[in-house]
């Protein structure tokens, strides 16, 4: 089938958010006098788990921090992470991020060749729309024509519910769409959809084997030869698989 649709995850996808998050989770902490701080090494660790609440749980959980009763441990986790979005936002409102390379070109590429986009992502609603304003301009969520965002799958990724929940808002087949993820949990959660994947990985990103994905890149930019990867590219790795 014809490519009809890019389907986008959005941290170290988008843009390389990730340090803001970190900051954000720690403010959080501060804010609730908690002893806890995520450094760099940490994180990259604790991104193995998706979803920032399932993040919390998952730490408290692996360190034995927090409540140990599991109801009062959910509750903390559900405020701390209610508590880091506006964290965030305000972080990212203050900060000069900007998209990774070649995002925006493929983007634009795919507007003019009328291949809708799509956001799948684990992160919150609110954090999406903010980035995707602050990295293309206040209209750019409207380029989108389906957003699965965190609060739309109660399961997160590796897996698939939120690129499920995208393919059904698009009325499309899996066949009919590529996504584009950073890390190794991305990979699996759209490949077990039915979707292929072409695989940039983030500054985050420690994994170096993603089998199974369609390409494996630098970045949007540097495509396996060095060349921009561009809707034409993509469509040759799609025939070299089928």
């Amino acid at each position: 089938m014809p490519l009809q649709a890019l389907l986008f995850d959005v941290d170290g996808t988008l843009a390389e958010t990730e340090d803001l998050h970190r900051a954000a989770f720690n403010e959080a902490f501060r804010a609730q006098a908690l002893p806890w701080h995520w450094d760099t090494t940490l994180y990259r660790d604790l991104l193995r788990v998706g979803g920032g609440r399932e993040r919390i749980i998952h730490y408290m959980r692996a360190f034995a921090a927090g409540p140990s009763d599991p109801v009062e441990s959910a509750d903390l986790a559900r405020r701390l992470h209610a508590a880091k979005t506006p964290a965030y936002q305000r972080l990212l409102a203050n900060g000069r991020l900007a998209a990774r390379p070649g995002v925006a070109r493929l983007i634009a590429e795919a507007r003019d060749q009328g291949v809708m986009l799509a956001i799948a992502t684990t992160s919150a609603r609110g954090n999406v729309i903010a980035l995707i304003q602050g990295l293309f301009g206040a209209g750019a969520p409207g380029w989108f024509a389906a957003i699965a965002a965190g609060e739309d799958a109660e399961a997160k990724k590796p897996d698939p519910a939120v690129y499920r929940v995208a393919l059904e808002r698009l009325g499309l087949a899996p066949s009919e769409c590529v996504a584009i993820e950073d890390s190794a949990i991305g990979l699996r959660a759209a490949r077990a959809a039915g979707i292929a994947v072409l695989l940039a990985p983030s500054f985050w990103t420690d994994e170096r084997e993603f089998p199974g994905a369609l390409a494996v890149v630098a970045d949007l930019d540097h495509g396996a030869d060095g060349a921009p990867v561009t809707l034409a590219q993509i469509r040759r790795w799609l025939v070299a698989r089928s």
